[in-house]
């Protein structure tokens, strides 16, 4: 995250001193330039950080939205009750992580560790209270050309 920031910090810095007149503009500035005024993703960032098909409006949302998580996760050195998944640069790490733990609780093999998905009813992370007794909660998980009905509530 921190590469990441440095490289948009330092292009968009870049790009105002080349517009200003203040550097000449170079390839790279231009190609940021017309990325930003496409409303594309600059390919650098990319590279940096991680492919996405959104429009860059959406992406610096998801990437504010990353960022915070982290800084939040960081401050307290605690892992938050429910970690959107998608905001994890490798979310099979954190997955490991889970299986990692188990597998010491119980003194099982870790190769003999699988994980296992069940959904809950809680419709927004700030429903969920405390850790689950075993695993933890995640969220950001999407389905494409579906929906999901959570059901009657009282059965």
């Amino acid at each position: 995250m921190n590469t990441l920031l440095y490289e948009i910090k330092t292009g968009l810095e870049g790009l105002r001193l080349g517009l200003s007149g203040a550097l000449n503009i170079t390839e790279d500035m231009e190609a940021l330039q017309t990325a930003l005024m496409l409303n594309k993703v600059p390919a650098v960032w990319e590279k940096v950080a991680y492919f996405s098909k959104k429009a860059l409006l959406a992406w610096f949302q998801d990437l504010i939205d990353r960022n915070i998580q982290l800084q939040a996760w960081s401050q307290n050195l605690e892992t938050p009750l429910s970690v959107c998944i998608s905001y994890l640069f490798n979310p099979m790490s954190y997955l490991t992580a889970i299986m990692q733990v188990t597998s010491r609780k119980y003194k099982l093999p870790l190769n003999d560790m699988k994980t296992q998905t069940l959904v809950t009813q809680f419709r927004t992370p700030d429903e969920v209270k405390e850790y689950p007794e075993e695993g933890m909660f995640i969220h950001g998980l999407f389905l494409e050309g579906a929906g999901w009905e959570m059901g009657n509530p009282g059965q």
